[in-house]
């Protein structure tokens, strides 16, 4: 790329030019088209007031000094854990420099400022790059202890970034390609508030999202689906930086990556720019983040040509420098090639005093942003009362009135049916809700039908088309949800299709990510598609992972309430497992009871002491209501139990559990079309779990049904059989 033609160099760049002729001091800065902050222009008078030429030696010396300052922060970081990855940040230090201290708007003491601009480091491998940077823009979330506490119990700096530990981390990622498409829903989320509530002259939603990915992020197909998204979506505010450096843990990349990015990304329709010199090509960095933002109709990748580990005499550009420390020699042979005099986690107090200006520019520019939007509020009142709610989380008063009640003499209906009812009701309320289907929208009823596609050029509309891209679709949520607390993403497939996204289902729990998945055809129940659509381990699977809830209603109100707990639990994720047949809307079912997780359904005894229990989910809850009624035919006190979700029953009170399954009865029974993996927690080791312990079968629902045992003549011989032992 050519070099700039001005007579000022950009603050803190290599010198291209040795001219003495006095500059002429300027507001503006002459690449990024951003103005300077009194703080940075009375640093950058100071500067240049002698002479031109010594403007140069200053900013050159500077910004090697901070380039280097990042650098082993890092290096120091990892030897001192003897864990980590220094390769990345060493290579990184320059590119992460210039985001940081020329590009990047942000607030370092208030990391939730909603109009800054986002940065995600999709490589997270190398997140003490992330860290050092948050060290030196003042945030008080990396101090210097917390640099010495890397990868240590209880630390702020843990081994991969995690947005509910650090502040200034915006997602969590580690598994490589997660990042790069939590930014697309960063970026989506960003495009789509712009366009439903910017008004002419007031642009109130107006930030970037930066993004740092790697080799193993370009290799992981998660990548793919996302950036092929970006680029129909048009999102110009995502510029994505690839530290193209040719090594991974194995070795050289050409071992097993030989693929022209460059093409692929053009072929996806990203405007695509190479930054040859990523060591020192400060200039070209500069240019390229430019030429980068001046392109608004799609997004853009910037690959920076980088040398891992660089500085380090015998690791640099191999994969000794990618996941492990250096060495107590090689870092001090690393200290004397790059002239690095200094003990460890030293910050040299010309860079200290350089950076501590972003503290003061910051706050400066989140007080001029709320300026901006007390005049936008005053103007468009509105619009800016939403708009604040949606920043803050808060929900509108009486939303939850809006669900549908259902009672027994209603059509019974699939509960994927029931679920769009829902969807559309909350949408009507809910201004942050917003999602769709990987390609399945018209079977698993997730239409809002008030509301057109959310596209290139109609943004602002609320169904998201995600084509067949599972995985992709789950992690683009994941940062939408994280782009502002009352956006309430939900995506959805078969059920059995959590498959090709649990990676990303897993990191919304591990991240506290409030993400509905609305999972239709959730059992064998699904019918001739056979046992390559049917679930059978897929609930167990998800009831054994952290932090998430696991819910499958059986009928309308269940229906109603899952999606109740879903938008109130604001710090994980949702499962709704949703029927494909019809099933009836039961007596006894409420929206409030969902809360419980568990509940009792019916009961004909008394003192808390029936017969048998019989407990029931989902569309199986119609067998066990059908089977307990034979049973009181015959003379037994049977207690049925709704259990919606088993971890919201675990929060409940040890009276509260207790009043639903009483200890001292221990004739139990269970039916749930799937595995009964965990049941027996329930059940007990004298009860009975019926299930599927083994793959489905291409047939007719109900012929598949009885073929298994799902019926109401299996419950109840089990519940005689309990009961008798």
């Amino acid at each position: 790329m050519a070099a700039s033609s001005s007579p000022i160099q950009p603050l803190l760049c290599n010198p291209i030019s040795t001219s003495t002729t006095k500059p002429q001091i300027s507001n503006h800065h002459p690449t990024l088209n951003f103005t300077f902050t009194p703080a940075r222009r009375k640093w950058f008078t100071r500067a240049t007031v002698k002479s031109a030429a010594k403007t140069v030696d200053t900013e050159s010396r500077l910004v090697e000094e901070s380039v280097n300052t990042i650098r082993f922060l890092a290096v120091d970081a990892v030897e001192k854990a003897n864990s980590g990855h220094p390769g990345l940040p060493m290579g990184c230090a320059p590119l992460g420099h210039i985001l940081f201290d020329e590009v990047m708007k942000y607030n370092p003491k208030n990391p939730y400022w909603f109009n800054r601009d986002r940065f995600v480091l999709s490589a997270g491998h190398g997140c003490m790059l992330h860290y050092a940077l948050l060290h030196l823009a003042g945030y008080d979330s990396v101090q210097e202890e917390d640099l010495k506490s890397f990868r240590q119990w209880g630390s702020k700096t843990p081994g991969h970034p995690e947005n509910f530990v650090t502040p200034g981390i915006e997602v969590t990622t580690g598994p490589l390609g997660q990042g790069i498409a939590n930014a697309v829903g960063l970026a989506l989320a960003e495009k789509h508030l712009a366009s439903r509530y910017n008004k002419p002259g007031h642009a109130i939603v107006d930030h970037y999202t930066y993004v740092i990915l790697g080799d193993g992020c370009q290799m992981e197909g998660v990548s793919n689906e996302a950036c092929s998204l970006a680029a129909h979506w048009g999102l110009g505010k995502l510029i994505a930086f690839y530290d193209d450096n040719h090594i991974s843990i194995d070795g050289d990349t050409d071992i097993a990556f030989t693929e022209n990015v460059d093409k692929r990304f053009e072929g996806l329709g990203w405007h695509v720019i190479w930054v040859k010199n990523g060591n020192s090509g400060y200039d070209e960095i500069r240019e390229a983040i430019e030429e980068a933002r001046s392109v608004a109709d799609r997004p853009s990748l910037i690959k920076v040509t980088t040398t891992i580990g660089f500085g380090s005499p015998n690791k640099a550009n191999s994969y000794s420098a990618h996941g492990s420390a250096l060495g107590a020699k090689e870092v001090e042979a690393t200290r004397k090639n790059l002239g690095w005099a200094h003990e460890a986690f030293h910050v040299p107090d010309d860079v200290k005093e350089h950076w501590s200006r972003h503290i003061s520019e910051g706050k400066v520019v989140e007080t001029e942003w709320n300026e901006k939007f007390a005049a936008y509020e005053n103007k468009y009142k509105e619009d800016a009362t939403e708009l604040k709610a949606l920043i803050s989380g808060e929900l509108p008063v009486g939303w939850e009135k809006a669900l549908p009640t259902y009672t027994p003499d209603i059509p019974g209906d699939a509960t994927r049916n029931l679920s769009q009812q829902c969807l559309n009701a909350l949408a009507k309320v809910l201004p942050g809700l917003l999602g769709g289907s990987a390609d399945l929208a018209s079977s698993n009823m997730t239409l809002l039908k008030m509301f057109g596609d959310l596209q290139k050029d109609t943004p602002e509309e609320r169904n998201i088309r995600f084509g067949v891209r599972e995985h992709g679709m789950g992690a683009i949520c994941n940062g939408i949800a994280h782009h502002t607390k009352g956006l309430i993403p939900y995506c959805a497939t078969f059920f059995v299709f959590t498959d090709y996204m649990r990676p990303a289902i897993r990191l919304a729990a591990l991240s506290e990510s409030r993400v509905i998945y609305v999972m239709t055809h959730d059992s064998i129940g699904l019918g001739e598609d056979g046992p390559t659509h049917q679930p059978v381990e897929h609930i167990s699977s998800f009831r054994a992972m952290p932090n998430i809830l696991m819910l499958r209603p059986a009928d309308g109100n269940e229906t109603a309430g899952a999606y109740r707990v879903a938008i109130l639990n604001t710090k994980c994720p949702s499962v709704l497992a949703l029927s494909r047949q019809k099933l009836p809307n039961l007596n006894g079912t409420a929206i409030e009871k969902v809360e419980k997780g568990g509940y009792v359904l019916s009961d004909n005894s008394s003192n808390n002491k029936p017969d048998v229990i019989l407990i029931g989910t989902g569309s199986e809850l119609e067998i066990a209501v059908k089977a307990g009624d034979e049973l009181r035919e015959d003379g037994k006190a049977v207690r049925v139990v709704s259990f919606v979700s088993w971890e919201l029953f675990d929060e409940q009170s040890d009276e509260y559990k207790e009043s639903v399954l009483p200890s001292g009865v221990t004739a139990r029974v269970s039916i749930e079309a799937g595995s009964t993996f965990g049941w027996e927690k329930l059940v007990g080791k004298k009860g009975r779990a019926i299930g599927i312990d083994r793959f489905g079968a291409s047939a007719p629902a109900g012929r598949i049904y009885k073929e298994f045992g799902l019926t109401v003549e299996a419950v109840t011989e089990a519940a005689k059989a309990v009961c008798q032992g």
